[in-house]
């Protein structure tokens, strides 16, 4: 597994395949581990429960991080990433259908790097997943593991 991996944390089965569809369409060939609830983005971020013994040192480039998620919510996973020295830094982008302000600026206010409304219609969520992977797996500069 490569520095490029994203990790979608989304519990909706119908979201996970038209954002790997959307991936796909457009070439972002990165690997696209899945976790669908809170405990199990924290267990393979920090190698514990079905991830333990993982290699820590290969975390994700990016995190693509619902908040309405079962067991643990998204903004419990997001307190926890940015606690830990070993994620602290990752990009985490908030990708989700709350419309509610306190989320926002929750998300925010815990070091978000993006706050993302999941669009309804086909083609705006796709222009969406197109455009973020775009920036956050191309352009955006990330700090070298470790630091």
């Amino acid at each position: 597994m490569n520095e490029k991996t994203i990790l979608l944390v989304e519990d909706n089965p119908d979201d996970v395949a038209l954002t790997r569809r959307v991936f796909e369409k457009h070439r972002i060939g990165n690997q696209i581990v899945e976790a669908h609830d809170g405990v199990e983005a924290l267990d393979y971020l920090f190698g514990t429960g079905a991830h333990a013994g993982r290699d820590l040192s290969q975390q994700p480039k990016l995190i693509l991080l619902d908040i309405k998620l079962p067991k643990v919510d998204g903004i419990e996973v997001l307190r926890r990433i940015r606690r830990d020295p070993r994620t602290r830094l990752q990009p985490v982008v908030i990708l989700t259908s709350s419309k509610e302000e306190k989320d926002v600026v929750t998300s925010y206010a815990l070091g978000a790097n993006s706050y993302v409304r999941k669009p309804v219609d086909f083609v705006e969520f796709s222009e969406a997943i197109r455009l973020l992977g775009l920036y956050w797996l191309l352009f955006n500069e990330t700090p070298p593991p470790g630091k």
